[in-house]
């Protein structure tokens, strides 16, 4: 079976904000770390490893905060499994830390190969900062799986700021598992989250808030609070009468914003950024300016390095200026 396309742009995953900031604090601190190591410690990572359900969480999970880990899910008894899997354990060598390769028997663990959904073994899935991503399935030629590798690896970089290690992959075939580095715990953005993840959105809002009134420059807080805006805007909206008052009025700024909410939140992310900067376009004003804010809100959601939002802040500064 030929490998399915991996598409890693047309989505946004609100549950994912919170784990990209996370993401790029770990992998910063984790090069720091290795950084301050002497000339040869920093070498001794695994590349290879075996997971199942007891480990899942701290060596795929945790790991993939710092470095994409590709999921080999095979068994004993898949004949195309042991075709692929020395394939993929021997580019993972060959990439040297910009990848991590976690093997995965599925009759050893079942409930990991349902949260997946796997149909068919072998099967290869990614893990980038938690988010889980298919790549293909079936024993894939060598070529077009390093084209999926340098997609992954290319992704990780532009959404996550996760760019991995160089190892010496000798080190690594004999190095033990390492423990992951836990950043340092803000209190005042713990509960933030804490009130995010339980649906709290006003204690969220007025959380992140609090954070950002001490320390204006927190990445983590505008996401956080871009994100919890979002979904308290949403919250409680009709989406059909939503899209049809759009539709039958160009001109109700109002519901254009909302559209503009219920596509990002649907994963529609150009979609979103197309209708506002149209509304920008196409008004004056107060309305204009209503339609310009809302937009920079979005931007919050996805954070600044997102190429999407890159593309949609020229494109506004063409509509403005």
């Amino acid at each position: 079976m030929q490998p399915r396309n991996m598409s890693m742009s047309g989505a946004v995953d609100l549950s994912a904000v919170k784990a990209a900031a996370e993401a790029k604090q770990k992998a910063e601190q984790a090069r720091a770390q290795r950084a301050a190591q002497p000339d040869g410690q920093a070498a001794a990572v695994p590349l290879v490893i075996d997971a199942d359900e007891a480990t899942f969480e701290q060596e795929v999970v945790q790991r993939s905060a710092t470095v994409p880990v590709v999921i080999d899910l095979w068994a004993e008894w898949c004949e195309p499994c042991k075709q692929l899997s020395p394939v993929l354990e021997r580019l993972t060598q060959e990439y040297a830390g910009k990848i991590v390769l976690a093997k995965i028997d599925v009759d050893a663990n079942p409930r990991i190969a349902q949260q997946f959904g796997v149909q068919g073994i072998p099967a290869v899935f990614a893990v980038i900062a938690g988010q889980a991503l298919p790549l293909f399935q079936g024993a894939a030629p060598e070529p077009q799986i390093r084209q999926v590798f340098d997609q992954l690896i290319q992704a990780a970089e532009e959404q996550f700021g996760i760019v991995g290690e160089p190892v010496d992959p000798e080190a690594a075939a004999q190095a033990p598992a390492a423990e992951p580095a836990e950043p340092p715990t803000d209190p005042a953005l713990a509960a933030a989250h804490a009130a995010l993840d339980t649906g709290d959105l006003p204690g969220a809002i007025q959380a992140y808030e609090n954070v950002l009134a001490g320390d204006p420059a927190n990445q983590e807080a505008a996401l956080g609070l871009g994100q919890a805006k979002l979904l308290d805007r949403v919250r409680g909206l009709d989406a059909e009468r939503t899209r049809k008052a759009a539709a039958d009025n160009a001109g109700d700024v109002a519901a254009q914003l909302a559209v503009a909410d219920l596509d990002l939140v649907g994963g529609h992310v150009e979609d979103a950024f197309s209708r506002l900067i149209g509304v920008v376009g196409r008004t004056a004003g107060d309305d204009r300016n209503t339609a310009r804010l809302r937009l920079l809100e979005l931007f919050e959601v996805l954070g600044a390095d997102d190429p999407r939002v890159t593309s949609a802040r020229a494109a506004l500064a063409r509509v403005l200026f």
